[in-house]
């Protein structure tokens, strides 16, 4: 990063003579003379006056010694700095979070996790939830973003993307609040005979998937609207300006202020943790591993 010019002459003012200079820099004396020589030309001035007794500075050669020397402490602060900065971006774990897939949960493990003392740093990557946005971060898994946390039901999921599982979620209802059943604690399957429900489509969760079987077999009554894709906030408003019931997770409860959220009788669970690429970063691959090994001790101390 230095002038080599400079670098000897730094070597020449502070050994006094050319002969330890070039002890120094492992170099001939007749390559320090080159080298004063050439520096002395492209600065116009002379900055070394020679002596039996040795070398010393001329006012001009001291005067580019003492700006050298800070030049070069200046550099050597700005390198370590850079290197500090690229070990950081290194160990930085990007978290993607948006309205229907918040990384909440996930910064509240991590909070518990990390006393300050574990190598990463936490940056938040917001993005959207339409179908857009979506498959954006899907793809920008590993590249521009490193995970996120979600209903991780999806079949296509997992087979391109690894995930981590943290919970597994039960099956709610979403009701309209001006909607007849909204007054009620909980629902069983006869509630919602006659009514329109709204599911993800057929092919995109093992879990619903089962859910729809289960409905068209034993359950006729009930009318199902198929979501166009993975929810995003319009299939809320759907669900309130239709009076539609909705299946949906505790995690959604507070989306939309005109539905509220019941328990159902049924035992359907989606699987809910950490998406991440399928050939993770090494600091990812640690990030992934220091949650791990928490839980498995809180699971642990829980037997106990």
């Amino acid at each position: 990063m230095y002038n080599r010019e400079l670098i000897t002459f730094i070597a020449v003012a502070d050994q006094g003579s050319f002969l330890k200079a070039a002890q120094e820099l492992y170099i001939t004396p007749a390559s320090v003379m080159n080298q004063m020589n050439k520096l002395e030309r492209i600065i116009g001035a002379k900055l070394i006056e020679r002596t039996n007794q040795g070398t010393y500075l001329t006012a001009a050669g001291r005067s580019i010694y003492q700006d050298a020397k800070q030049m070069m402490e200046f550099a050597d602060e700005a390198i370590k700095k850079a290197r500090q900065l690229a070990a950081s971006e290194q160990n930085t774990i990007r978290i993607g979070t948006s309205i229907l897939r918040p990384c909440k949960r996930l910064i509240d493990l991590w909070a518990e996790i990390d006393d300050g003392s574990l190598p990463f740093q936490i940056k938040i990557v917001p993005f959207d939830d339409n179908p857009a946005g979506l498959e954006s971060v899907l793809s920008a898994l590993g590249k521009q973003i490193d995970c996120f946390v979600a209903p991780c039901d999806s079949i296509e999921w997992r087979t391109q993307h690894n995930i981590f599982l943290l919970d597994k979620l039960p099956c709610r209802v979403a009701v309209p609040r001006k909607h007849h059943l909204s007054k009620k604690k909980s629902l069983c399957w006869s509630d919602l005979d006659g009514e329109t429900f709204i599911m993800v489509r057929r092919g995109e969760s093992a879990v619903l998937n089962q859910m729809r079987d289960d409905i068209l077999e034993n359950h006729s009554q009930i009318k199902i609207v198929d979501a166009p894709n993975f929810y995003d906030t319009s299939i809320f408003n759907e669900c309130e300006q239709m009076n539609y019931l909705m299946e949906t997770l505790d995690i959604w409860t507070d989306i939309h202020p005109a539905l509220v959220t019941l328990p159902m009788e049924w035992e359907y669970k989606i699987s809910y943790g950490i998406v991440y690429a399928k050939k993770p970063s090494k600091a990812v691959t640690e990030f992934i591993d220091s949650i791990q090994n928490s839980m498995s001790d809180k699971n642990t101390k829980k037997e106990l």
